[in-house]
């Protein structure tokens, strides 16, 4: 029976002969169940609103007032990765190359260092053909659509964004294969510089509605930024980034996975960008969030050397790898000597004996002499 129930059936009383004390304590008792019930409906309802009620997003006035993020990402961030990617900071830094691969639609260079007191650190260019900075720069913080094309993102929440200087704050959970999932609680601010230019800066921190749990590893080092500016001369766009982050793997094991996996990360990336092309008008501006806060970079941080930095390492890629093609049309003496050892094996299983141990006789033959002559001796033969 709901409260209308008991409000009817109370109004009907009026009718009543209330004779006597009998009366008054049937009056009582019914004025005491309604008002039993009434607290029970009042407590359900508040209980049920409270627990239904779970926000993903908060404005900076609808946190604790003493928790604030707009100190979290400043200016001196945006210094200190504009040095990074000008690679003002990395001349101390002994770099390898780990991946240069390109096609007709993106291409991408990385080399990674080993610094003294963090993670492994990663500078990165990816260029993009047919394509915008503006449009890079929404694909790139579109968590959203990530979910859709980035399988390793299984879940990401919005947690709180700062309208006085456009800091943003996020929850993300990422699988990995054969491991715990890690959870990613970050900071990020955006900047627009000349010629729309724009940088990213994102770093972890706390908060208090992402409390951590067991079944997730937060991971408790991330730095990363870049830049996204159009190619000189071309219909293209490039986003040069510094990566830094310590998810708690083996750095051997994590530097090899991602030599050999982030080639077809970023083909899956250009995918989803053609793609993004086609719905960016329909999904543009939707929500409060750091794009639609973005701040102009403070006047003095941008370099003259920056316009010309991140082709560096680009231009440096792809000569580095002509070189390659270059030698790689003159066979090495180790691969023509296996090459002989092969061809000898060969003949020998295919019924020509003489002719296969012939073969492998001289590449032995060729073994011995090199190991038994001196440098002189050698170069003279």
């Amino acid at each position: 029976m709901n409260i209308l129930e008991y409000g009817s059936s109370f109004s009907s009383s009026s009718t009543w002969e209330i004779h006597g004390a009998g009366g008054w304590a049937t009056m009582v008792a019914v004025l005491v169940i309604i008002l039993w019930h009434l607290g029970r409906l009042i407590f359900s309802a508040r209980f049920r609103s409270s627990s239904n009620s779970t926000p993903t997003s908060l404005s900076a006035s609808a946190v604790n007032p003493q928790f604030r993020i707009s100190e979290i990402v400043g200016d001196a961030d945006l210094k200190t990765l504009i040095d990074n990617l000008d690679e003002k900071l990395n001349l101390n830094e002994r770099w390898d190359n780990v991946v240069d691969k390109r096609n007709n639609f993106v291409s991408y260079n990385a080399k990674c260092c080993k610094p003294k007191d963090g993670p492994l650190k990663y500078v990165s260019v990816t260029v993009f053909e047919n394509c915008s900075t503006e449009m890079l720069r929404d694909f790139y913080m579109d968590s959203d659509y990530r979910k859709q094309w980035d399988k390793m993102v299984l879940e990401h929440e919005q947690l709180q964004v700062d309208e006085s200087n456009g800091t943003e704050i996020g929850r993300t959970i990422k699988k990995l294969p054969l491991l715990t999932p890690r959870e990613y609680v970050l900071a990020w601010r955006l900047w627009e510089g000349k010629d729309k230019t724009f940088y990213c800066f994102i770093k972890e921190c706390e908060h208090p509605l992402a409390s951590r749990q067991k079944r997730y590893v937060r991971v408790s080092f991330f730095r990363s930024g870049w830049r996204i500016r159009k190619v000189p001369g071309r219909n293209a766009c490039e986003i040069k980034m510094v990566h830094q982050e310590d998810a708690g793997l083996n750095v051997e094991m994590a530097k090899l996975a991602f030599a050999k996996g982030i080639w077809s990360y970023v083909c899956k990336m250009d995918n989803a960008l053609r793609k993004y092309s086609a719905i960016h008008n329909s999904q543009q501006g939707s929500a409060v969030s750091a794009i639609t806060l973005i701040q102009k970079v403070p006047p003095g941080l941008e370099t003259i050397n920056s316009r010309e930095s991140s082709s560096h390492l680009e231009t440096s890629a792809a000569s580095g790898q002509g070189n390659k093609r270059k030698f790689s049309r003159r066979p090495s003496k180790k691969l023509v000597a296996n090459g002989l050892l092969l061809l000898g094996v060969f003949c020998l299983s295919r019924g020509h004996p003489p002719l296969g141990a012939n073969v492998a006789m001289a590449y032995i033959l060729k073994k011995l002499t090199k190991r038994g002559a001196t440098p002189s001796q050698s170069g003279q033969s």
